[in-house]
């Protein structure tokens, strides 16, 4: 029987592809430092530079995944954090507790009582996926353009990034992912695979420290 996997959303969107991992994706270029975004820059610029400043985010999510080998999409809910430049977490909440935790790149995984902790590098599915929320989050335009065809649409009021992998191996398992927002808030993020699976997940807001 087809075993489950797990779609991580960014980023944590954190998600997954095959392709082979190189130390860039554990270890990703820092993005530039906060600064004023420079007068008439594009609106990819100025979403990113918006998206850069912002160095920590709390938030709801909930979450619908479309599995070829499931009759009925699987829905979660829970939250995610991130801290700048690196560190993700999604904590999933219903229908069951889990964990998964990028930091230092390590990525760790628990639930229930078992908890396992991989080096990035070693676990190529999710090196794509986790880049793409990752870059996007610290407003690391190099980053996302190093590994994907990044295609913008709308304003700084309102947009969305299309992410195309550049390599060819990596495109064989991953079509594209899709990130809309406005200004500096990530609204949703979704990831079609070239399998027929995809992922949809809708973020809300911030949870109350």
């Amino acid at each position: 029987m087809k075993r489950r996997r797990i779609v991580v959303p960014v980023a944590l969107a954190f998600a997954l592809a095959l392709t082979p991992c190189s130390a860039s994706f554990a270890n990703p270029p820092p993005a530039a430092a906060p600064g004023a975004a420079p007068p008439g820059a594009a609106p990819l610029d100025e979403v990113l530079h918006l998206l850069g400043q912002r160095r920590h985010s709390h938030v709801t999510f909930t979450e619908v995944q479309q599995l070829a080998m499931l009759d009925q999409p699987l829905h979660s809910s829970g939250e995610l954090l991130y801290d700048a430049p690196d560190r993700l977490e999604k904590r999933t909440l219903k229908p069951k507790p889990e964990e998964l935790l990028l930091e230092h790149g390590l990525l760790t995984a628990q639930r229930g009582q078992h908890r396992r902790v991989v080096p990035l590098a070693e676990y190529p599915q999710a090196l794509p996926f986790i880049e793409s929320i990752r870059a996007t989050l610290a407003g690391d335009r190099a980053a996302l353009e190093q590994y994907f065809t990044v295609q913008f649409s709308g304003s700084v009021g309102g947009w969305t990034l299309e992410l195309v992998p550049r390599n060819a191996a990596l495109a064989r398992t991953v079509q594209l992912v899709r990130i809309e927002g406005e200004r500096d808030d990530v609204r949703t993020v979704q990831i079609l695979q070239s399998d027929g699976d995809a992922s949809f997940l809708t973020i809300g807001p911030e949870v109350s420290p």
